[in-house]
């Protein structure tokens, strides 16, 4: 019993996790306005965790703290898109690159195998923000398959705006879903058969096809 008790998330965590994957799942859309007792309500606790996880929430760009009125769900920034779009280019082929050179273990082929089949469920659920979450960890472990621990651990930090884009881009087309899934099995096929130039090309078809050119962010 100690260790469950031990284990068990503080207040404030509750707070945050819960109203962190309502903004990340879209459940909380930019410039919603959300209050400490609605959150507080909803996990149980009282209003001063809420308001710990509110200022977090806010050091990440998250939410605009206004007093008296509540938060803000701060929408994404004009441009973001296409700087993330080009961060993850570059991250992913380069780890296709090394990949190539160094082969695919076969711990990431299965990981990605398993997230290939879980995208299949959600998109046949039209899990919009189920999908986001899993498209985010497939690109995730491309990178993370490289063994370019650096590179890993750069490339985690985008995953909060990939899925706020993932969310933004497929919730009025809940159809793509199904090809996204087709897509990322293209791309895992090109990661077994070393062949960085195409896996390059398929990324960047796969990308613009969701979230519009690169270079612009927007689709």
């Amino acid at each position: 019993m100690p260790d469950a008790v031990a284990k068990r998330p503080s207040a404030a965590e509750a707070a945050y996790t819960l109203t962190k994957e309502l903004i990340l799942s879209g459940e909380l859309p930019g410039g919603s306005l959300i209050s400490e007792g609605e959150i507080a309500g909803r996990v149980q606790v009282s209003r001063t965790p809420v308001r710990e996880a509110f200022l977090r929430l806010e050091s990440e760009e998250l939410l605009a703290l206004h007093p008296k009125r509540g938060a803000v769900v701060v929408p994404v920034p004009p441009g973001e898109a296409a700087d993330v779009l080009e961060l993850r280019l570059a991250l992913e082929r380069s780890a296709a690159e090394r990949i190539a050179r160094t082969g695919l273990a076969a711990v990431h082929l299965d990981r990605m195998r398993e997230l290939l089949r879980r995208q299949r469920a959600l998109a046949a659920a039209a899990d919009v923000g189920g999908f986001a979450a899993a498209d985010e960890a497939f690109h995730r472990c491309v990178v993370e398959a490289s063994g370019n621990r650096l590179a890993g651990r750069f490339y985690a930090t985008l995953g909060d705006r990939q899925r706020r884009m993932s969310v933004s881009a497929l919730g009025p087309r809940p159809e793509r879903l199904s090809l996204l899934a087709d897509e990322h099995e293209t791309l895992l096929g090109h990661l077994v058969d070393g062949d960085a130039a195409a896996f390059g090309a398929a990324l960047l078809a796969h990308l613009t096809a969701t979230h519009g050119s690169p270079a612009t962010g927007t689709g």
